[in-house]
């Protein structure tokens, strides 16, 4: 049972998770400007994060692999879906759909998250839940500022399966062996995100192209590898490990209306460094979204401390 300590960390870590993922579309702006490709821009912000993770990894399962192995089924899966398979679908949607409206599928995740609880798991959605949800997606259409365009099908259909990627992601990061680290969970997952994205784009599936020379950040002309490594250590590295760790602590359906905030953030970030000032609408879409969250957080079991006190989740893990 949640303490109110334990609860309190995994807000927090699940918004860190939230604020760092959402740096990823100012980082990954410049690189796009510059004729880098979506995928290889994520195959090279997942592929540097998954080895910067390694050497935590190893020290973490020192004695330990047979975790690692028993979980490898759920690692890889998570990595094909939550990691490569959320991304490849959102960049495909863009490529039919209005950003916002791809955004807005993707993060249908949400809903799937607590329709799969209820029917895998009997986690009966309650009304307080089911009102979030309804407030949380209204906000989220007005916080995206969605526009007109064109309805491809095929955009739709990536958007979806975006979706389930994200509902992939809150699920198998609270679902996975409590015994395996966190940091081997994000270095094995991401690593195999990589391999399927280099593999996508190695058989012309997805285009893979990179340039090499300074690019536009943030006004200012910097290399190539600034919003490279932005995207692999905080929106990578930074944002996977607090998100799993939050997922562990708060359960999935719970850190995934907390991950609805990383819109927020990313408005703030585009206003920060892009300089785009957000609307009314928006302000007002993420008073919803929170809105959403409390009432979900309400509807959770109240935290009810314990009568001796326990150690606090381990991210990394111990020898």
């Amino acid at each position: 049972m949640l303490t109110r300590r334990s609860t309190g960390l995994g807000l927090g870590l699940a918004v860190v998770s939230a604020a760092t993922f959402a740096t990823s579309g100012a980082f990954a702006r410049s690189l796009l400007d510059a004729g880098w490709s979506a995928t290889a821009a994520v195959a090279a912000r997942i592929g540097i994060a998954a080895l910067v993770l390694v050497p935590p990894t190893i020290i973490a399962l020192r004695g330990r692999w047979h975790v690692l192995r028993r979980s490898a089924g759920p690692v890889v899966l998570y990595g094909l879906l939550a990691v490569g398979g959320a991304q490849v679908g959102f960049f495909n949607a863009v490529r039919y759909l209005p950003v916002g409206v791809a955004l807005l599928l993707e993060y249908l995740g949400i809903i799937l998250v607590v329709f799969w609880m209820w029917a895998a798991h009997g986690q009966r959605p309650g009304r307080l839940t089911l009102a979030g949800a309804v407030a949380a997606v209204v906000g989220l259409v007005l916080v995206l500022d969605l526009t007109g365009g064109e309805f491809e099908l095929v955009g739709v259909a990536w958007g979806l399966f975006a979706a389930i990627g994200l509902a992939a992601y809150f699920v198998l990061s609270a679902r996975v062996d409590s015994e395996l680290p966190s940091t081997a969970m994000a270095s094995g997952g991401m690593a195999a995100g990589a391999v399927l994205l280099v593999a996508l784009g190695a058989t012309g599936l997805l285009p893979m192209h990179a340039v090499f020379g300074d690019v536009d950040f943030a006004g200012h002309r910097v290399s190539w590898l600034v919003p490279l490594l932005g995207l692999a250590l905080v929106a990578a590295v930074v944002s996977y490990l607090c998100g799993i760790g939050a997922a562990r602590i708060l359960g999935a359906r719970m850190s995934s209306f907390v991950g609805l905030t990383e819109v927020l953030f990313a408005v703030l970030v585009a206003w920060l460094l892009l300089d785009e000032l957000p609307t009314w609408l928006q302000l007002l879409g993420g008073v919803l979204i929170l809105a959403g969250v409390v009432l979900v957080r309400l509807d959770e079991a109240p935290a009810v401390p314990e009568p001796a006190p326990v150690a606090e989740p381990e991210l990394v893990g111990r020898a």
